[in-house]
């Protein structure tokens, strides 16, 4: 197995990506739900890189498989919170569409790794 693979991997880079846009949105969100929005969101989002970075590094395709299942539970989070934060004005519609998008090329992306295991 390569050691660090998934440094290669499109789905690792565009999460990385995703999670550079989710800190631009907690900058624009008001103070006062700052923490508890915008610590969820960046939790959420990190999660995504980290268990496509962890689960490559496993020896087997099972558990490997489960950090991508970790990885998509943490990416319908990232959706739900975006959703949120477009339907009280703290992002634009434009922007929620543009993280959308990339947050569904990140799960089909993942998707695709799953068929494949």
């Amino acid at each position: 197995m390569d050691k660090f693979r998934f440094l290669n991997w499109k789905v690792y880079n565009d999460a990385k990506l995703l999670f550079n846009i989710i800190l631009g949105f907690v900058n624009k969100l008001p103070k006062e739900y700052r923490f508890e929005i915008g610590n969820q969101i960046i939790k959420a989002s990190l999660s995504v890189v980290l268990n496509i970075a962890e689960g490559s590094g496993k020896s087997t395709d099972k558990e490997l498989n489960r950090y991508f299942d970790i990885a998509l539970g943490s990416l319908y989070e990232v959706v739900a919170i975006c959703d949120i934060m477009k339907n009280n004005d703290f992002i634009t519609k434009s922007e929620f569409d543009s993280a959308f998008k990339l947050i569904n090329d990140i799960s089909n992306q993942i998707g695709g790794f799953k068929k494949i295991l």
